[in-house]
């Protein structure tokens, strides 16, 4: 753990993409893609070993902080929120084929770690046994750990015992119940039932069709959806809206569900987002505070993460151009210092630890969507997200001189 840590800290130092914030133009001070990579997959640690080291051993109430609002009361969801967002960020990763490399041992054990948290998380007799039920916040959050079994079905969902199986599924079935709101929150009932058919489960399809329905009403135009009725000026159509809407319309095409046309329409609107995406990242790799939920840090960007992920970027975007741009918003984001306290747990914030833009429903749990970012170490090493060379992104371009192509509405 002393090791991870000094790593991470590390990187300011190095001027890693801090020599391009300073020159406007230099290149990662990685000698390759490799030592990129490694440092995607530092970070994943530094993030995530607090929460999967406490849990798979039924610590994690005992051991993880709560910061929140006075009085805001989030104690009762904090764990399932940063067990299932942490786990919806990191589940590619853990998809991806063994081999024989260092990073595919200290997989394994991180898979093995994440199928004994599974079995803390949803057994009633654990100490770590989490609200799936009580409220209507742990209808999100069953919908990030659902997320994540759709994304790695094989590591985190084929390979439980049957019990934790069949705990599982009792614990998804009871937050589905809840009622959503009716905005986003609709996608999160989508979102679960739709593991469910994608695992040949008993599911409620009109909760499906409601939410894409609906989505389609909320469309507001220029790769923008409502949350909601209303246009709201904030990051959710990254953190929920178009990355849970693409993989709800992606089981219902390989369950035969009459879709093609509809789905390739809001993967138009998706590339649309994600290239107004990558242009919001600055040379320095710093975006618009703006809106609500600044505290999920770079976790604004999964929904450009994901395209990467699934090779499916706008031109003329390249994946090495996305992996430049992303990287500095890693280290913008989570390389700050006071991001996280002393023992490794994040801290509210969005550059450092800024307990003031934490609303009354942000507490610890809530911020590892940060880890949706990461969605793209599921793309193997010699991919060329991973393999070609520093590219600049579209600010850094523009902002140093070089031309670029006029930009132009959907």
């Amino acid at each position: 753990m002393v090791t991870r840590r000094r790593f991470v800290q590390s990187v300011p130092a190095l001027g890693a993409i801090g020599a391009i914030v300073a020159a406007s133009g230099g290149e990662e001070d990685f000698s390759s893609g490799k030592e990129v990579r490694k440092y995607w997959t530092d970070m994943l640690e530094r993030v995530g070993s607090p929460v999967v080291e406490a849990l798979s051993r039924g610590k994690l109430k005992s051991r993880m902080p709560v910061e929140q609002k006075a009085g805001s009361g989030r104690t009762s969801f904090t764990h399932l929120e940063a067990y299932g967002r942490l786990m919806a960020g990191i589940a590619p990763w853990l998809a991806l084929e063994e081999d024989e490399s260092p990073e595919a041992r200290l997989r394994k054990r991180w898979v093995e770690m994440s199928l004994a948290s599974c079995a803390y998380a949803v057994d009633p007799r654990s100490p770590d046994y989490m609200n799936f039920s009580t409220g209507r916040q742990p209808l999100v959050d069953a919908a990030f750990l659902a997320q994540a079994l759709l994304r790695a079905p094989g590591a985190l969902y084929r390979s439980l015992d049957r019990k934790t199986e069949g705990n599982l599924l009792a614990a998804l079935r009871s937050a589905a119940a809840i009622e959503p709101y009716e905005n986003n929150w609709l996608l999160f009932s989508a979102l679960i039932e739709s593991f469910f058919l994608s695992v040949g489960e008993r599911h409620d399809q009109k909760k499906i069709d409601r939410a894409v329905g609906s989505m389609q009403k909320w469309y507001k135009g220029d790769g923008v959806y409502g949350d909601g009725p209303d246009f709201h000026w904030d990051y959710y159509n990254s953190y929920v809206i178009h990355p849970m809407l693409l993989d709800v319309l992606g089981v219902l095409a390989g369950a035969g569900a009459d879709v093609g046309e509809l789905r390739a329409a809001c993967l138009v609107r998706a590339k649309r987002y994600a290239l107004i995406q990558e242009r919001l990242i600055a040379p320095d790799g710093s975006y618009p505070l703006t809106g609500r939920s600044l505290a999920y840090r770079c976790g604004a960007f999964q929904l450009l993460a994901q395209l990467a992920l699934s090779h499916a970027l706008p031109d003329p975007l390249t994946p090495a151009q996305v992996r430049s741009a992303l990287s500095a918003v890693i280290r913008r984001t989570l390389g700050a210092q006071g991001t996280f306290d002393n023992e490794g747990w994040l801290r509210i914030g969005v550059c450092g630890h800024q307990p003031g833009i934490g609303e009354e429903y942000i507490s610890t749990g809530s911020l590892y969507l940060c880890a949706a970012v990461l969605l793209p170490l599921g793309l193997p090493v010699g991919d060329p997200f991973w393999s070609s060379p520093f590219t600049p992104w579209t600010s850094m371009k523009g902002w140093r001189g070089d031309d670029l192509p006029a930009d132009h509405a959907l």
